[in-house]
Parts: structure tokens; C-alpha cells; sequence
């Protein structure tokens, strides 16, 4: 019994996380709640250890989100946010497709000089609100809302296409060296994937976003001179600055983003010196979606733990429709697969459930090898539903968009991909010779 049911099994293990899934898609309980339920019922039915069941709260990437609610908060209150919403409002209020288009841009530009995507969105977030607010968006309006969402979603896919700008890509290369020997470079990979996964769907993104969520933006109108920069603004400006520096120097100091993020979002705290009180904190610090990215990445560690998702990935592997006479449904398979391995191991945990699959896809295509494992990217970067992407889900819980929006917005953006993108990218793969 203790085989289906306790640690090391599969059964009872595969319905929680399923179950968690299931609620987390359908938004039938607060995000949050599903979360804690999903750790409580893990603990109390042994499904594996404590450690790997609350690794979510040891992960870098929660503290680096963390750190980056602190940042937005001391952003707004200095005014810093509003500075910089007011000076880029001007140029980007003339049309709807130039706001929208531009945040996706501001988005998609800032990932190639800052590597973390949680960062990112701590710094961009409060700047887009802010701009929200001078084009006079109320507060879950469709503009509003757009606005955010370009800020998760450009974060997050786009950045996909830089190599090491996004939290999958390391994985996946990561897992390629160490088990298939495979290196990739920047620029190689940049051309691979920018002109499509960067630049096209950030078209897509900006044409889904205006679509879904039309609006028109208030003219700005004569803009007045800003006043002079305050003390605490000129302070938040120099300590966000040596952030981004060794935010952007990580490889070189060998200090991981979320501890850097978390000693300067520390610094934002202190009596005195910092810029939030305690109360401050407290109102500036989303605590639901904390505990939902906890609950995401702990999720993640439970599947690779028990086994689930290698089961689901050779149980796939074993219906792929695979022949090497037929490259275009075969690319597409690749594709497919790693899209259904995002809902049990989220887009962090893919590559490691689909890496070491590429030796056998790759003798089942005819591809070579490090095709099959660019073509991975392609899917983790399509999020069908925003727990898949905790960037996303940041980005949502910042600017308190419902679960019904960014589900709205994955499944356009997705059909867009699948539809245009994918064949495609299918061309580009062969007109660079990934593909005989």
C-alpha cells in the first residue's frame, strides 16, 4: 500500500497535485488557500519530505519576489514611480497601440542589461502603474489591466529568447551540459529564438493585449515641469542602481540575485536609513501571492521527487505520433509535449523533465540532438495557464489583476503561437539548419 500511497509512490501523490492544479486553474478557492492546502495535505500524508515540500520557501525565486514587492513599494512612496510614469505618459499616451506597445518593448528591452525576471517586474510594475494613472485607468479597468499584463507576460515569454534572462533557460542549459553534454552560446541562441519567440510575439502580445482589453488613453496634455528629486528619491535612485549592477554582475561576484535583492530590500526597511515603516511593509507586500509562488515551486519539487513527472513524460513519449518522414508534426509534437509537462512541473520544471527525454525524441525525429532541446523553449514559454509562469503571477498579484484576465490572455496568446508562430519557427529552425 505504502507503494501507491506514501513516499515514493505515485497514486496518491499524482491526486493531490492534480487536485492542487485542478483548483489553481479553476480559481474554485483563493490562489493563496489552494497553496496552503497543497503543503498541509503533502505534510500530513508523507507524499515526501518536509524539506522538498516546503523547498518553495527556500528557493531563490521566493525571495527574490519578496524582495521585489519591497522595491515597488519604496518606489511609490519616494514618488520615484510617478517621476518616471510622468516623463514616459507623454510619448506613449498618443495611441493605445503605442502605450501597449511600448510597456511590451520596455519589457522585452530591460531583460537584455538585467537578468532576473522577478526583478524586472519589481521595477517596471510601480513605473507602468504609474503611467496607468496618468492616463487615467481606474482601477481593474481594461487598461489597467492590459498594462500589467504586458509588463508579466513580456517579462516572462519574451525574455525566453535571451539565454540567460530567464529562469528555464538556466535550467535547460544546465540539464544539457550535465547530461547530454551540449553548450549553447548567447548569440547562436539569440539568433535562434529573437526573431521569433522575441520580436513576433511580442507583436502577438501587443495585438492580443488591444484586442482583449481595448481602451483609450487619457491625452497628457501639457506637462509641467517635475519638481526637483527629494533626498529619499536621490537615495532609492543610487540603492536600485547598485541592485541592477549586481543584479547584472552576478556572474562575475557569484552572488545569486535573490540574496543581493533581499540584503538592499533589507536596507529598504531599516529605521531611519530605509523607506517603509513596518505598517508600510505590510500593506506593500502582497503575502497571497507569496505563499501562492511558494506553494507553485514546492509543487514543482513534489513532482520531481515522486517520479510524477518522468511518468507523465514517458507515458507521452509513448504516444507521440514521432516519424522521422514527417519533420513539421514532429516539431510540433516536441512542442505539444513540453506544453503538457508545464502543467505538472510549471515552466521551472520542465527542462528538467524534458532534458533528459531528448535522447530518445531525438532518435524518434531523425533531429539532432540539441534541436530537440531548443525546441523545448518554444513551450515552456507558452504559458496555457498563468500558475505555469510565477513572473506572470507576480506581475498579477502586484497589480491585483483577477485570475480570470491572465487566463483569458494565456489561452489568446497561446493560439497565436500554436497557429502562426510554431510553423514559423518551424521554418527558421530549417532555414538556419536545425533542422535536415
Amino acid at each position: 500500500m505504502n507503494q501507491l500511497t506514501g513516499e515514493g509512490g505515485m497514486l496518491l501523490p499524482g491526486i493531490i497535485v492534480a487536485a492542487t492544479i485542478l483548483v489553481w486553474a479553476s480559481a474554485a478557492l483563493p490562489e493563496y488557500l489552494a497553496a496552503l492546502l497543497f503543503l498541509a495535505a503533502a505534510m500530513v500524508l508523507h507524499i515526501a519530505p518536509a524539506d522538498v515540500v516546503f523547498s518553495g520557501f527556500a528557493s531563490s525565486a521566493f525571495w527574490l519576489i519578496l524582495s521585489g514587492f519591497v522595491f515597488g513599494a519604496a518606489i511609490r512612496k519616494v514618488g520615484l514611480a510617478d517621476r518616471v510614469g510622468g516623463l514616459l505618459s507623454g510619448p506613449l499616451s498618443k495611441s493605445w497601440l503605442r502605450m501597449v506597445g511600448g510597456v511590451v518593448a520596455l519589457s522585452y528591452a530591460l531583460a537584455f542589461v538585467m537578468p532576473s525576471n522577478m526583478g524586472r517586474i519589481a521595477l517596471l510594475m510601480p513605473i507602468v502603474m504609474a503611467i496607468a494613472d496618468k492616463a487615467e485607468f481606474a482601477e481593474k479597468s481594461a487598461g489597467r489591466t492590459a498594462l500589467a499584463l504586458a509588463v508579466g507576460f513580456g517579462t516572462f515569454q519574451l525574455s525566453a529568447s535571451i539565454l540567460p534572462s530567464n529562469v528555464p533557460n538556466l535550467v535547460m542549459t544546465s540539464a544539457a551540459e550535465s547530461a547530454l553534454g551540449l553548450h549553447f552560446a548567447y548569440l547562436p541562441y539569440l539568433f535562434l529564438h529573437g526573431p521569433v519567440l522575441g520580436l513576433l510575439k511580442g507583436v502577438a502580445l501587443t495585438v492580443c493585449l488591444m484586442l482583449l482589453f481595448p481602451a483609450t488613453p487619457a491625452p497628457a496634455g501639457i506637462v509641467e515641469a517635475a519638481p526637483p528629486m527629494s533626498s529619499g528619491e536621490y537615495r532609492l535612485a543610487a540603492l536600485l542602481l547598485v541592485t541592477l549592477v549586481l543584479w547584472m554582475t552576478d556572474s562575475v561576484h557569484g552572488i545569486s540575485p535573490a540574496w543581493t535583492g533581499l540584503g538592499m530590500a533589507c536596507v529598504c526597511l531599516l529605521p531611519r536609513i530605509g523607506f517603509l515603516s513596518s505598517e508600510e511593509f505590510t500593506a506593500g507586500v502582497n503575502f497571497r501571492t507569496c505563499l501562492y509562488i511558494a506553494g507553485i515551486l514546492s509543487l514543482a519539487a513534489v513532482v520531481a521527487r515522486t517520479g510524477i513527472g518522468s511518468l507523465i513524460g514517458n507515458g507521452l513519449l509513448a504516444v507521440l505520433p514521432l516519424d522521422p518522414a514527417r519533420p513539421g508534426l514532429d516539431f510540433g509534437a516536441l512542442v505539444g509535449l513540453t506544453s503538457v509537462l508545464s502543467f505538472a512541473g510549471t515552466a521551472n520544471g520542465v527542462p528538467a523533465l524534458f532534458t533528459p527525454l531528448a535522447r530518445v525524441l531525438s532518435e524518434g525525429t531523425g533531429f539532432p540532438l540539441a534541436t530537440v532541446v531548443m525546441t523545448q523553449v518554444i513551450g515552456y514559454a507558452t504559458p496555457l495557464l498563468p500558475y505555469q509562469a510565477s513572473p506572470i503571477v507576480v506581475a498579477m498579484g502586484m497589480a491585483r489583476i483577477p485570475p480570470r484576465d491572465g487566463i483569458k490572455l494565456c489561452l489568446a496568446l497561446a493560439a497565436a503561437t500554436y497557429l502562426v508562430l510554431v510553423p514559423l519557427d518551424y521554418g527558421w529552425f530549417r532555414l538556419l539548419g536545425w533542422i535536415p
